[in-house]
Parts: structure tokens; C-alpha cells; sequence
């Protein structure tokens, strides 16, 4: 039995441990990263000036500016307490509306709640601190009014209430708004350079990545060129010369390949003419068998070993290609059934998926009566399905069919039909060439199923 699976391989991950799960919220991409990794230091230096900020200049600033409105109003109420009549306690306010800024009137006969409400707040219980500090007397505050600030104080000898109503900048700065803005704008002039920055420093690498993906599924890659930070032009020129490597090899065997081929084909043509002028005979039918034993497994070998290098890569009609595979392997007899699927081009080497195709409904056919083709279609990748109902393998095998030239049953040559144990191995290295890989499963229908995963 010549059937072949390969697992995707396993991909090793890092196993760095964050503490609390932190790793879970972590951008995925190098741009995100580097994106935190310039913006986390910056934010948490703002945070901590903006905090230091605020605890200085709202102890420092806002306390002056309350104990200055505190030592104007008892200036006030020690003037009031003083004046001998009416006329003067006019004169009074009035001087404290042109000097101080405040808008001050007398409530004869008023008193203030037992005890005085406060409103809350830190701007409130600054005003009280510096209200029990300057003046004295039973006072509320009230900052619940809009640009305004009342504060009632309790005249003495019962001579009624003093209103006083202050302007906000008489208690409040505005430097902080303006340093709060500046500390934004700043910030957002920072990510937007930040961003700009690393969105050029990380194209060149999604170029690389591109350009190595593309390669690795056998498409051309033109116009590519080494770009960027020195590490990533690095990078891209150790790329090239691989690329140039790689091509210079698969060249290389294909031109020996050529020669090997016209080598080997010249003395079995001469040993079958030969044979052929032979006296029919048992011994001369073995040879010829042989001969053509030869001439088989050399056509399998070069064929492995050739690939379809030199095939371009083209947009191919998917349904098409499957078709033409099954109505080829039908030709020799095989049942096969396919639910196709039109309209899905995918970029291919056509004649090398052709070949994968055949090879794995020519395995099919030898070990069961029927295969089954479907085709499932996801947002990156396509799978095409070759079910069976033959015997399957084993999954402790599957690891290793795809071996070039294995075979489970070693008794079954390509002289009673096990072929050359290289069909399934020029299956996967078609399907590997693309980008793709082949697995093998159990099928639904009982037998083996040919897992072909092909990007899209």
C-alpha cells in the first residue's frame, strides 16, 4: 500500500510567562509593539508630572488665592464693625467692589444655620481653612454657583450677614487647563510623529515577509529590493542571495537531471532493441520486464527530482484542474466522483497540481473502488477532499509514508501494481512548492482522506 501524510509541523513557541495574563492584552504586531514601546515611558512621565503638577500648584496656588480672598473679606468686616452709620458701610462696599474685585452686600438681621453649611470639595475646604485662619467668624461657603463663589460670614454684635460674592479668577487659576492642554496636544503630536516613524520603519519588513511568502509558495517575486533600517536591509540581502541560492540550485539539477535522463535512456533503448532480436523465451520476457521495470522507475525518480521549477505561476481555475484530474484517472479505470465547485482561481503552477492531483486519485484507486472529491473554501486557504472506502493506514504511519520510496506492503512493486513509491512524495512537494502541504485523515466514507491545503 502506497499511501503518504504529512502533519503540519508543529511551530515552537516562546514560553515567556507575563505575570497576571498580561500577555493576552499585548498588541501581536511589531508595529503595536514598538508603538507601546515608545508611548509607555511618555505617558507615564506626563502622569507623573501632571501629578506632581496638580499636588504643587493646587497646594500652592489655590491656598494663596483663597487666603488673599480670606484677608480681603476680614479686612472688610473689621471696616464695617467700625463704621458709625449707614453712609459709611455704603462707602465701605463700594470701596471693596472697586479695590477687591468682590461684590459684597449686608444682611441686617440675618444669621447664618446652626451650624454654617460648607459645601464640599478641596476649593471649598481651602476657603474654610483660610475663612478660620483670617477672619473667625461663623461662616458657609457656597461653590455650587456658576463663575461665582459665595461666602456668608456672620457680622459681630449680631449686626446681620456679609454676602460675599467672588469672581472664579479670584480663587481659581487657569493655568491648569492650559497646562492639561499642552500636556495633550504635546502627547498627540508625539503618537502622530510616533506612529508616522515606525509605519516607515516597519514597511520594509512586511516587505520582506511578503516577499519570503511569495517565494515560499513558488510565485515570483519582482521588484523587490533591500530598504529600510540597516538590520532590515540585512535581512533582505541575506534573502536575495538565498532566493539566488536556492535558484541557482534547483537550475543546476535540472540541467543534471537532463543529462542523467538522455544518459540512462540511450543504453535501455539499446538493451530493448536488443532484447527485442532475442528468440521469444522466459528469460528474455524477464529482462524485457525489467527493462520496462527501469524505464518506469527512472521517469518516477526524474520526475521527483525535477519538479515543476521552471512552471510559471498563473491564476488557475481550481474546478477546471480537478476535473481534468479526475476525467485522466477515470481513463484508467478508476470510479470517481467530484462535486464541483466553479469560479475559484487560485495562483498555481498548473501542470504540477495536475500531477499531485492524479498521484493521490492513482493512490486511491489502487487500494479502494471509489474517490470522492470536494472542494471547502475558507478567507486564506482552500482545502480539496479525496475521500476513499479502501482500508485506510494506520495513524501511526501516516508520519512516514510520505518517505520517497517507501511502501507499507514491501511486496507490492511497480511490476504488480505498488508503483514506484514516489507518487504521494511528488504530491506533497507540488503541494509544499505552492505554500500549501497534504494530510491525510480518516475519511467519512470509511477509507483515507487526502487533505490538499492550498492559500489562496
Amino acid at each position: 500500500m502506497s499511501r503518504r501524510s504529512d502533519a503540519p509541523p508543529s511551530l515552537g513557541r516562546a514560553s515567556t510567562s507575563w505575570p497576571f495574563g498580561v500577555k493576552r492584552y499585548l498588541p501581536r504586531t511589531l508595529f503595536g509593539r514598538a508603538i507601546l514601546i515608545i508611548i509607555t515611558p511618555v505617558v507615564l512621565a506626563q502622569l507623573v508630572a501632571t501629578w506632581i503638577f496638580y499636588d504643587r500648584h493646587w497646594d500652592t496656588m489655590t491656598r494663596r488665592l483663597a487666603f488673599a480672598v480670606a484677608g480681603d473679606i476680614a479686612v472688610m468686616v473689621e471696616l464695617l464693625n467700625q463704621a458709625p452709620d449707614e453712609d459709611a458701610v455704603r462707602d465701605i462696599l463700594a470701596l471693596a467692589a472697586r479695590a477687591t474685585d468682590l461684590m459684597m452686600t449686608v444682611e441686617p438681621g440675618a444669621a447664618l444655620p446652626d451650624p454654617p453649611p460648607v459645601s464640599r470639595g478641596m476649593l471649598a475646604e481651602t476657603i474654610a481653612k483660610a475663612m478660620r485662619e483670617k477672619v473667625g467668624a461663623p461662616f458657609s461657603v457656597n461653590t455650587r454657583m456658576e463663575d461665582w463663589y459665595e461666602i456668608r460670614v456672620a457680622l459681630p454684635y449680631g449686626a446681620g450677614v456679609l454676602s460675599v460674592l467672588s469672581p472664579e479668577k479670584r480663587l481659581f487659576s487657569p493655568t491648569t487647563y492650559i497646562f492639561i492642554l499642552w500636556m495633550v496636544g504635546s502627547a498627540l503630536v508625539l503618537f502622530a510623529i510616533a506612529i508616522i516613524f515606525m509605519r516607515n520603519q516597519i514597511r520594509p519588513i512586511r516587505r520582506l515577509a511578503a516577499a519570503a511568502d511569495a517565494f515560499g509558495k513558488g510565485r515570483d517575486v519582482a521588484n523587490f529590493k533591500p530598504e529600510g533600517a540597516v538590520e532590515v536591509r540585512q535581512a533582505a540581502a541575506a534573502f536575495l542571495a538565498m532566493r539566488e541560492r536556492i535558484q541557482r540550485q534547483i537550475a543546476q539539477r535540472t540541467e543534471m537531471l537532463a543529462g542523467v535522463s538522455h544518459d540512462l535512456r540511450t543504453p535501455l533503448t539499446r538493451m530493448r532493441l536488443a532484447l527485442d532480436m532475442l528468440e521469444p523465451s522466459p528469460e528474455v520476457e524477464e529482462l524485457v520486464a525489467d527493462v520496462g521495470e527501469m524505464e518506469v522507475m527512472i521517469e518516477a525518480y526524474l520526475a521527483f527530482a525535477r519538479g515543476e521549477g521552471e512552471e510559471a505561476v498563473t491564476p488557475v481555475d481550481l474546478d477546471r484542474l480537478l476535473r481534468e484530474a479526475a476525467a485522466a484517472v477515470r481513463r484508467q479505470g478508476a470510479q470517481v466522483e467530484y462535486a464541483e465547485q466553479p469560479g475559484l482561481v487560485l495562483p498555481l503552477r498548473p501542470n504540477a497540481m495536475r500531477r499531485c492531483f492524479i498521484n493521490l486519485l492513482v493512490n486511491a484507486h489502487r487500494h479502494a473502488d471509489a474517490a470522492w472529491i470536494s472542494v471547502a473554501v475558507f478567507p486564506r486557504y482552500v482545502d480539496v477532499l479525496i475521500d476513499d472506502d479502501g482500508p485506510g493506514v494506520p495513524a501511526r504511519f501516516r508520519d512516514d509514508v510520505f518517505r520517497p520510496f517507501l511502501r507499507l506492503d514491501p511486496s507490492r512493486g511497480s511490476e504488480n501494481g505498488g508503483g514506484s513509491g514516489l507518487g504521494l512524495t511528488i504530491a506533497r512537494d507540488a503541494a509544499r512548492s505552492h505554500g500549501g502541504d497534504i494530510l491525510l485523515e480518516d475519511s467519512p466514507r470509511g477509507g483515507l482522506r487526502a487533505l490538499v491545503r492550498l492559500p489562496r
